[in-house]
């Protein structure tokens, strides 16, 4: 079996954050960490080159593939904040519709700026998706 490309790094989320340009997708991406520390409680882990996230799960699925994986988080890339917040399992339809303007993939939503959301929104869909990933799998802090 193929291991997972995504993984964990030893390298500073913070230096990662910090780094981030333009100074305005850093901002937005300062107030994502907060927002995701003080909806989970956990501390951020660097992901692969560029994906910040918050806790972890292991899967196994009936196929036999397995392996581990962010429970929620994001990324702040080029064009969009990028975050992961759902393991593909529920139908959010209901909260997706107060939060604003969006762009939702299979597990994943695509925002261009933080003041295009309602943040308070966007807690209660971080919060609904790991409530809905631990009906299935265990979660722990990274």
């Amino acid at each position: 079996m193929t291991e997972n490309k995504t993984r964990p790094t030893d390298a500073s989320a913070a230096d990662f954050l910090a780094a981030v340009e333009p100074a305005r997708k850093r901002d937005d991406a300062l107030a994502l960490d907060r927002l995701f520390r003080c909806v989970t409680g956990w501390q951020p882990r660097l992901w692969g080159p560029s994906m910040i996230g918050y806790g972890e799960y292991h899967y196994v699925y009936e196929s036999g593939r397995e392996g581990d994986f962010l429970a929620t988080g994001f990324s702040p890339r080029k064009t969009s904040l990028v975050v992961y917040i759902m393991p593909g399992y529920a139908d959010f339809g209901d909260i997706l519709a107060r939060l604003g303007k969006h762009k939702l993939g299979k597990s994943c939503l695509y925002i261009n700026k933080l003041a295009d959301i309602d943040e308070s929104v966007l807690e209660e869909l971080i919060r609904a998706g790991l409530d809905d990933l631990a009906k299935r799998w265990p979660i722990s802090p990274s």
